[in-house]
């Protein structure tokens, strides 16, 4: 029984892998149908497809050939060269003893890593082994990550012998330098667990680690081998089966020098019709190739599709139909994604297509440069479709969609320094567990003093739902971010902290929080190997920032707290996170700085469009309120504006000198036409007219109405028309009154919706 799968914990894309990283497609799903095996002269013969059938599934199926196994066997005509490579896999598999236990790939990027372990799948499927096949570009390069993703094929236990496979068994491990945290476990743990005659190959783009050479025993059951360019008569045969003339061999050979990348790229190219100039191999040659590529696509909608792609962090059918607009079907949106993916620059992920960085950079800037204007629009339909997602999904989900929304701003300067963007999306944070609080501990300890891990302590014993952490490659915890809710805080553990309340002072000096109102803080960013420098955990901050900004309803100040804050400060301000100087404190000699925003002046969605305008413009410095911002008036302020705007409902003139107009609730209801004295009178009559709602309520109605609405001279006159003892008179509508406001402050406060009382 055969299997061909390739899989592992995803965690994220790989948009930010290097160009030359994997063979583009037509090298890269190549099988060997030119290398014979063992008793069969050809493997295109009908025994061997039956055999490959297994190697272009997840799990073995029967039932007729369909069309896309005749465009895979299409495709598997381009593998050519690396004879000596499959020979010798050949001669490993076939021996069966153990004389060669794992054979290791290595070489830059392109130059043919994936496309060969497509063969050796092939050979291994013809062969009836079990082959297990991992891409360390979809694991976290962890011991259990690499465990789940075997046991999708094979049982594995916890510890002990690899039993009940059939033999041989093949593992695959593609993209190994991302699983180098891993390398010892593999070699020490996991290796000597499989049966005898199993087979690894590891492909990566680093040579073996000295552990492989250094160890006596497995230096006998070792092999390394490095890849190199294919040769002229290797590179004359890829040419000639991809359709290209033969008088245009040399000359493209002698551009390449036989560079498996380079070839692919400029046969796109030629078989388009276009030109490719003769030459030594320069370092632009991709981004001359892919422009000159964009030049051969007459097709409008392929190059908003190229566009989207180029942006995004992945490409996917859902994506396409809403960049290519309500007249696209569901079919056209199928169409370009598969002609999309059929392009040799563009890779495929778990989570959708994407470019190879290079090609990325250099379609992103061509597309631009050629029309600006289209590039705006299908920017902002890309990002319509992330922030979509952002809001439908949750958990994990929606830490993805984060991940991708933020890529998008990838291009603004200043951005990329202290971001680890080659990691970007690869590792996700994910919520403290009771049996992570010593190594959450230990870690703030190491990082930032005993008294820091006894401040996180307390604030463990409080809050702990509020850490999150990320683990390593032992599945102990590396990172560890600590979110406060310093308002649903003790005030004594608030006190404890002086990093905490330094900045609950500040939130109460400076628009302090209006009851219901929220103040948050991100009090630890620790990761054990860069403690605040470039990693995964620095990676994780924005992402659990946001979701739990997205996910607090009345949000006021949300703080984040960084050592040595000075070189923080043009980053954050990006991101409309502004250093707050007097917040500055220092503890046990190290010195701390918070950044602060208000989500009352600037929400999560305004904040968004913000992110979205500076990318557009790549002006880090962009403002986009030409209006002033909203006033945060306390609730005895706010009470008092509305009694006064009510006595003031029928004179235009006051209106629009109440305070109100300046609220975020004023300018939410008014929208772009900006907040007015006609404005305000709509929405208070509305609030009047919520105390219909309930009939008991309706005593309450009249005595407000006939003060407000359609006033009496006087009090007492309006008492005498309801006829009403003017104590009664005074109760209902002081009652009313206080349910109009409360109406309006709950909509001030927490937003359209309201609080449910």
């Amino acid at each position: 029984m055969t299997f061909f799968f390739r899989m592992g914990a995803v965690v994220g894309c790989q948009a930010s892998r290097s160009l030359h990283e994997t063979l583009p497609r037509t090298f890269r799903r190549a099988a060997i149908d030119r290398v014979p095996r063992r008793g069969s002269a050809d493997l295109d013969d009908p025994a061997t497809r039956g055999s490959l059938r297994s190697v272009v599934m997840s799990s073995p199926r029967t039932g007729p050939i369909t069309l896309g196994d005749v465009l895979r066997s299409q495709r598997r005509r381009r593998f050519v060269g690396r004879h000596a490579e499959l020979e010798l896999f050949r001669a490993s598999l076939a021996a069966g003893t153990g004389d060669v236990a794992v054979l290791h790939l290595h070489g830059p990027g392109g130059i043919g890593k994936t496309s060969l372990l497509d063969a050796f799948a092939a050979i291994a499927a013809a062969e009836d082994a079990t082959v297990v096949r991992l891409d360390g570009r979809e694991l976290v390069a962890a011991p259990r990550a690499v465990l789940d993703a075997m046991r999708q094929i094979i049982e594995v236990p916890d510890d002990g012998p690899i039993e009940g496979v059939a033999a041989p068994l093949v593992l695959l491990l593609d993209a190994y330098e991302r699983l180098a945290p891993v390398d010892d476990y593999l070699r020490e743990r996991l290796l000597p667990r499989l049966p005898l005659g199993a087979l690894t190959v590891l492909a990566g783009r680093t040579a073996p680690g000295p552990g492989w050479r250094s160890d006596p025993a497995w230096r006998d059951l070792f092999r390394a081998v490095s890849l190199r360019n294919l040769g002229p008569d290797d590179s004359r045969e890829y040419l000639a089966v991809c359709g290209v003339e033969p008088a245009l061999h040399d000359g493209l050979i002698e551009l390449t020098h036989g560079h498996p990348l380079g070839l692919s790229l400029c046969t796109d190219v030629v078989v388009r019709g276009g030109e490719v100039g003769r030459g030594a191999l320069r370092p632009d040659l991709v981004g001359d190739l892919v422009r000159g590529f964009v030049d051969l696509v007459p097709d409008a909608r392929q190059r908003t599709v190229l566009a989207a792609c180029a942006q995004a962090r992945v490409t996917t059918e859902a994506l396409l139909r809403e960049v290519l607009g309500p007249d696209a079907s569901a079919e056209e949106a199928h169409e370009r994604f598969a002609w999309l993916e059929d392009l040799s620059f563009v890779e495929v992920g778990p989570d959708g297509v994407f470019p190879h960085d290079l090609a990325r950079d250099v379609l992103d800037a061509d597309l631009r440069w050629r029309d600006a204007a289209e590039y705006t629009r299908i920017f902002r339909r890309v990002a319509d479709h992330v922030r979509g997602r952002l809001r439908a999904l949750r958990g994990r989900e929606q830490q993805r969609a984060i991940s991708d929304l933020k890529y998008l701003f990838r291009t603004i300067p200043g951005v990329l320094s202290p971001i680890d963007w080659e990691a970007w999306g690869q590792q996700h944070p994910e919520p403290a567990g009771p049996d992570d609080r010593g190594d959450v501990l230990d870690l703030i300890a190491a990082a930032e003093g005993r008294d820091a891990a006894r401040i996180a302590a307390r604030w463990w014993a409080a809050q702990p739902e509020g850490f999150a952490v990320l683990r390593d490659e032992t599945d102990r915890v590396r990172g560890v971010i600590g979110l406060l809710d310093l308002t649903a805080a003790a005030e004594d553990d608030r006190t404890a902290d002086p990093v905490a309340q330094v900045v609950w002072e500040h939130a109460q000096a400076h628009r302090p929080p209006r009851p219901g109102e929220v103040v948050t803080q991100t009090r630890f960013v620790v990761d054990r190997d860069a403690y605040q420098g470039p990693s995964p955990t620095l990676n994780a901050v924005p992402i659990v920032t946001l979701q739990r900004q997205l996910a607090t309803r009345n949000l006021a100040w949300d703080y984040l707290t960084m050592h040595e804050p000075d070189a923080w400060d043009d980053f954050f301000a990006l991101a409309d996170l502004h250093r707050v100087a007097e917040a500055d404190v220092e503890l046990a000699g190290r010195r701390y700085g918070a950044f602060a925003h208000d989500f009352r002046e600037r929400p999560v969605d305004d904040l968004i469009d913000l992110w979205i305008e500076r990318s557009l413009a790549k002006d880090p410095t962009l403002q986009l309120d030409p209006d002033p911002e909203p006033q945060v008036l306390s609730q005895a302020e706010f009470t008092a504006a509305v009694r006064q705007a009510l006595r003031d409902l029928a004179r235009a003139d006051l209106l629009a000198r109440n305070p109100l107009l300046g609220t975020r609730l004023l300018q939410e209801e008014a929208g772009d036409q900006g907040p007015s004295a006609a404005t305000l009178e709509t929405l208070l009559r509305r609030a009047i007219e919520t105390l219909r709602q309930h009939p008991r309520d309706d005593k309450l109605l009249r005595a407000v109405e006939r003060t407000y609405v359609d006033p009496a001279p006087t009090q007492e006159a309006a008492a005498m028309r309801l006829g009403l003892p003017f104590s009664t008179y005074r109760r209902h509508l002081t009652q009313g009154t206080e349910r109009v406001v409360t109406w309006l402050w709950d909509r001030e406060v927490y937003g359209a919706g309201g609080q449910v009382r």
